[in-house]
């Protein structure tokens, strides 16, 4: 089950729609249009809030340790945006970010699911080559490119804004 939902998000959610904008603020002279563009598809509020508070605190993450001037800006096209300055190949960092992403899930979920550490790992194992092809699609795609179709899981990010009590804001 949780397998099957976090492929899904991989493949037609998130974890594809993030890839784009970390390839192409890593490209770009000015990451402004592609923050206002990520902001603009978050499906709910409190998704929108977690991309913006998630980017800043990288933001502030890099430039302390880095002393880089990265503006706050949603997380993936921070990613995207450090990766420049830092020298590196926006593929890795692309497939590294979505599994980064798809191990943070698979953690909230050992705390929300009858589900164990092996487990979990066991789920991030098996989809890390799927987080490799999709990083890899989305960094040869454009901002144009950008697009998904996962309907339930926007519908249930804009349901889980309204529920009491939750573990995490999003």
């Amino acid at each position: 089950m949780l397998h099957d939902y976090l492929d899904a998000a991989l493949r037609y959610g998130a974890g594809r729609t993030d890839a784009i904008p970390i390839a192409a603020a890593h490209a770009a002279d000015d990451p402004a249009p592609l923050a206002d563009l990520a902001t603009a598809l978050a499906p709910s509020r409190e998704r929108r809030a977690e991309a913006a508070a998630q980017g800043a605190a990288f933001a502030v993450a890099i430039r302390a340790v880095e002393g880089w001037d990265l503006p706050d800006m949603p997380l993936p096209v921070a990613v995207g945006r450090a990766a420049r300055p830092g020298r590196l190949p926006v593929l890795p960092v692309a497939q590294v970010a979505a599994l980064a992403w798809v191990t943070h899930l698979a953690q909230a979920a050992q705390r929300l699911m009858p589900l164990g550490q092996t487990a979990a790992q066991r789920v991030v194992a098996a989809l890390a080559p799927t987080c490799a092809q999709v990083a890899a699609e989305g960094v040869a795609l454009t901002p144009d490119d950008i697009g998904g179709c996962a309907f339930a899981l926007g519908i249930a990010s804009m349901r889980h804004e309204g529920q009491e009590p939750r573990l995490f804001r999003s």
